[in-house]
């Protein structure tokens, strides 16, 4: 019989912790009340199912209802200043008296159409979440003209509420699972039996860490929100210019592929002849040495046949 209880009891925390759609059904309240014992896990499992079922059916809105939820925000930024560097620090600084940090930050130069270098600025940072608001609003005080100078805002929220209580239910099950194998183990006789729920236990363990885990991500994500900004400079894009004279819309829009063509075709010429054709004439040497070689060659052969025709005769006879 005690055989009998310990097998069935291996059984059912197999099926508890290798079935999460089960523990996608129980809700994120308050603690279940448990009883005195050690109890086969479906026999816990299945009032939480049931208290889910009710709250979802009295309240009309699930168990997401009852917990606070928690979503990630995420925020993207494009501006123009008249120095990248400048604005990049600024930033930074701002970004430690928030008491967030620097994911990554980079400065370069870019080539405008017009074959100008110009610095660039790109970084990532995080901020706490409830200050990303005002983070946002400073970064963009940077910019002179927030009519023209903010290229691109973008803010976007996930809710992971769903995903968050899946995993804590799926956790608090597998930590049950956990403890009853502590006590079945430390009852257990056989040796084989000891190794049997050894080896469950290990998989319990790697499973709830890797649940910790993605936990932690959630966490960790949704109290600081990532801003991404990418810094350029005002002379990038500055207005095109023709002797005093802007043009604006489909006509400057027309004379820049117009330049940009004539741009192109002066850049083919020079790459062809300072580039191309040398390449092709120090091709062509060889081939043309080599022809010249073989031309020589079949020339002798001829006139030594014509200055000899009595060989040619002797042979013939």
């Amino acid at each position: 019989m005690k055989r009998f209880w310990f097998s069935l009891l291996i059984l059912v925390f197999i099926l508890s912790g290798c079935a999460p759609a089960a523990a996608r059904n129980q809700s994120y309240s308050s603690e279940m009340p448990m009883d005195s014992g050690i109890a086969p896990a479906p026999q816990m499992e299945a009032p939480a199912m049931a208290e889910s079922a009710d709250m979802a059916t009295s309240s009309g809105k699930g168990y997401e209802s009852s917990v606070d939820q928690l979503i990630i925000q995420n925020a993207s930024l494009t501006i123009v200043v008249e120095e990248p560097a400048t604005a990049m620090e600024s930033v930074i600084k701002m970004t430690d008296e928030m008491q967030g940090f620097v994911v990554d930050s980079n400065i370069y130069k870019t080539r405008t159409e017009n074959g100008i270098d110009l610095p660039e600025a790109h970084l990532t940072i995080r901020v706490p979440a409830e200050r990303l608001t005002e983070a946002m609003e400073q970064i963009k005080d940077l910019v002179p003209d927030p009519s023209t100078d903010i290229l691109n805002e973008n803010r976007s929220g996930q809710n992971v509420t769903k995903e968050y209580t899946d995993l804590k239910s799926r956790l608090k099950n597998l930590e049950e699972a956990e403890a009853q194998l502590r006590e079945i183990m430390a009852s257990a006789t056989r040796t084989e039996d000891v190794m049997s729920v050894f080896n469950q236990l290990t998989q319990v363990r790697e499973q709830i860490e890797v649940i910790k885990g993605q936990m932690k991500y959630y966490e960790e994500s949704a109290a600081m929100s990532a801003i991404d900004i990418t810094i350029r400079s005002k002379a990038s894009i500055a207005p095109l210019t023709i002797g005093g004279w802007q043009p604006a819309g489909v006509a400057r829009d027309a004379i820049q592929s117009l330049i940009n063509a004539l741009k192109f075709f002066a850049n083919a010429g020079i790459w062809f002849v300072l580039f191309l054709l040398p390449v092709l004439i120090i091709l062509c040497i060889p081939v043309v040495l080599i022809v010249l070689i073989v031309r020589a060659i079949v020339r002798r052969k001829k006139a030594g046949k014509v200055n000899n025709p009595e060989t040619t005769d002797e042979k013939k006879i």
